[in-house]
């Protein structure tokens, strides 16, 4: 009897990497270096006992999460830091066999050292198109609201994303809605959507993580996602998982944060199995490597170990995140065509 061929590697398996945050896409090494150069203390968490531990299996692990991330947030201060995390993000992209790369970020968030947010997010397009060069993985930019401040703030994000809407490295290819989904009122962001989708922007909003089938089926309703942002939970209402099948929806499914967050117990519990079935498309992504320990490379493995998916099937997710990503066409008809290489 012959043996069983070795798994490929899903390091060398090309795909596209749509959830990712900026700050939360920090090499630990980055971050240290970072608090010490602007003379910060960070928490023992992200210290000794890396990657911090945020949650068994209660609803506390967000606020420890978000502590975490406003500490680590703090430390980026200058331009040169700016361009340092997009410049790292890129590269660890590339060696995990990422072809393009989304990376989230709200420029309100480091706008106050930087001279308002038109030129931090200038700085974020500039770095994208010159860590696109340099490693041979495209970085688009999506710019993301966050729940926690006023709608308004959301619309005047959504002009400026529009203003530099386009495509390749370099450009704003999407606009989302970030932070705690228990917050604020999804239905008021809409007209920044709006005004995000007539510029050309895809919609990118998070939901159905930290809560159910009914926040993902209002999000549906008010904001038009082409993506969502998690929305893992979806599997929870059938009515609700066959309007985003339905619709076309992608789903930008983290693995890691949703285990680390609390929302399942165990990485097996996660319902990726589910949303295969049911005909959803779905683009693993790491979310905040940061914090979360675990890269672009260990969703796959967690796919192929934790659900025991062939690597037929981890084809077919890689294939799903190209044909979800903004990438250029060009970028997306060789990036599936080396997955069919890597397939056979």
């Amino acid at each position: 009897m012959s043996a069983s061929p070795e798994p490929r590697s899903t390091t060398t398996l090309p795909k596209a990497h749509l959830h990712l945050h900026f700050t939360g896409s920090m090499r630990i090494t980055t971050l240290r270096d970072l608090a010490a150069k602007h003379g910060f203390r960070l928490p023992d968490s992200l210290l000794s006992a890396w990657p911090p531990h945020l949650s068994g299996t209660d609803e506390r692990g967000w606020f420890r999460f978000q502590r975490l991330y406003d500490a680590a947030r703090a430390c980026v201060r200058d331009e040169e830091d700016m361009r340092r995390v997009v410049r790292e993000a890129a590269e660890d992209d590339a060696r995990e066999g990422s072809r393009w790369l989304e990376i989230q970020v709200d420029p309100t968030s480091y706008a106050t050292h930087l001279g308002g947010i038109t030129p931090t997010l200038e700085i974020v397009l500039d770095e994208a198109r010159r860590a696109g060069e340099a490693t041979r993985t495209g970085v688009g930019v999506v710019v993301a609201a966050s729940r926690l401040r006023h709608p308004l703030d959301a619309r005047t994000l959504a002009r400026l994303a529009v203003k530099h809407a386009g495509e390749g490295s370099g450009s704003v290819v999407g606009f989302g809605l970030s932070n705690d989904e228990r917050r604020g009122v999804t239905e008021e962001f809409a007209h920044a959507f709006s005004i995000a989708r007539e510029g050309g922007l895809a919609s990118v909003p998070h939901a159905g993580e930290l809560l159910g089938p009914a926040a993902v089926s209002h999000t549906l309703d008010a904001l038009t996602p082409d993506r969502l942002g998690h929305g893992v939970r979806s599997v929870e209402s059938d009515v609700v998982l066959k309007r985003v099948v339905d619709a076309g929806v992608a789903l930008e499914v983290c693995p890691r944060s949703n285990v680390a967050l609390g929302v399942y117990r165990e990485p097996e519990q996660v319902p990726l199995r589910t949303l295969i079935d049911a005909g959803a498309r779905i683009a693993l992504g790491a979310d905040d490597p940061l914090l979360f320990g675990s890269r672009l490379v260990a969703q796959y493995d967690s796919a192929r170990l934790d659900h025991d998916l062939p690597d037929s099937a981890l084809a077919e997710l890689a294939r799903s995140s190209v044909r979800a990503s903004r990438a250029p066409a060009d970028v997306r008809a060789r990036t599936l065509k080396e997955i069919d290489d890597w397939e056979t």
